[in-house]
């Protein structure tokens, strides 16, 4: 079964709809989150291109690649969702962010444009609770004045599987709404409360399913927003100011983030302060074993992360990701991978 779901990104075209999985020989394997998959594809095609040595990343979730690093199966896990410092410690892991970019309310919607529907945190909390159930709402008309937005039943569109980009969701949705905390909560897999509402495999198939259900809303990760063509709302931050998704607003949301004061350096990016934060920013993470099985292996994921964040930046801004800053990249370098016994 899980042949079939692998996904190789030592390829020469990325594409973020649902593909079919092929095998191929590759020197290194990663599992884990959706969400950095298209940089982790560009990153893989350029490091082959260069060196020779292939990465085989299955693009499974986060709460599969946590699972497949811990059964050591893999060279390393992928999870949007970070680990607690005592669990890392536990375990014998490490772990280190690789990569920042946001999470996108995206909508199917007729006439409506990118970026032209505004929200807040709380509406965005109650459409997804369920309490808000046609785009018609009268909270959702008083913070889009002037917008024509036609009446429809709302379809809630969420992961159906464990996701890193759900924790990051729904942390931010906790930290907004004392309802949804207090009902919902967070985390990487939760109960979905909305009556109307369907789950969809990794962030391909929630942005497929969005695409396809009329009058429905999901979320995303905002490079298979982008490619996809999504319709994808303004969200107001801490600060009041509406923002759109981009790489600057994702910059600024993590702009002051000090990684090297953080225990395992696991931490959300939500509901940041700042003028211009995309408050729904999180950060995608790293695990690998401090002892690892194969030595060798590990060698070459530090080299390939290592390519990532000196020759990668541009790649990642391609895409609308943030590259990490060469502060704490410098810091992951002595501090983080000096920890692991790696040939």
């Amino acid at each position: 079964m899980l042949l079939k779901l692998q996904k190789t990104v030592a390829i020469a075209a990325l594409s973020l709809s649902t593909m079919s999985f092929s095998v191929l020989a590759a020197d290194i394997t990663g599992a884990g989150a959706t969400f950095p998959y298209p940089i982790y594809a560009k990153w893989a095609e350029a490091y082959k291109a260069k060196t020779g040595s292939g990465l085989n990343y299955q693009s499974i979730g986060s709460s599969g690649g946590m699972k497949q690093i811990k059964a050591k199966t893999v060279d390393f896990g992928a999870t949007d969702a970070p680990i607690k410092f005592e669990d890392l410690e536990a375990d014998g892991l490490v772990q280190f962010p690789a990569i920042i970019g946001g999470v996108v309310p995206v909508m199917n919607i007729e006439g409506v444009k990118p970026g032209q529907i505004k929200l807040d945190g709380i509406t965005l909390a109650d459409i997804f609770q369920g309490n808000i159930t046609n785009w018609n709402d009268k909270r959702i008309a008083a913070l889009n004045p002037g917008v024509k937005i036609t009446a429809g039943d709302i379809t809630v569109v969420h992961r159906a599987d464990g996701s890193g980009t759900t924790a990051i969701f729904t942390d931010y949705l906790a930290k907004v709404s004392e309802s949804w905390k207090s009902s919902v909560g967070a985390g990487a897999a939760v109960k979905w409360p909305a009556a109307s509402s369907v789950g969809g495999k990794g962030n391909e198939g929630v942005a497929a399913n969005v695409s396809r259900v009329k009058n429905s809303i999901g979320y995303v990760e905002y490079a298979y927003a982008k490619k996809n063509k999504m319709i994808h709302a303004q969200m107001k931050n801490l600060s009041g100011n509406y923002v759109n998704p981009d790489d600057l607003t994702f910059a600024a949301a993590s702009a002051s983030t000090d990684w090297s004061k953080i225990p395992g350096m696991g931490i959300y990016l939500t509901n940041a302060a700042g003028a211009n934060s995309w408050p729904i920013t999180g950060a995608s993470f790293i695990l690998m074993y401090k002892n690892p099985v194969n030595k060798a292996n590990a060698a070459e994921v530090l080299k390939f992360f290592d390519f990532a964040f000196k020759e990668g930046k541009n790649m990642a801004l391609d895409l609308d990701y943030v590259p990490m800053p060469d502060a704490t990249t410098d810091f992951i370098r002595k501090s983080v991978w000096n920890q692991v016994q790696a040939k």
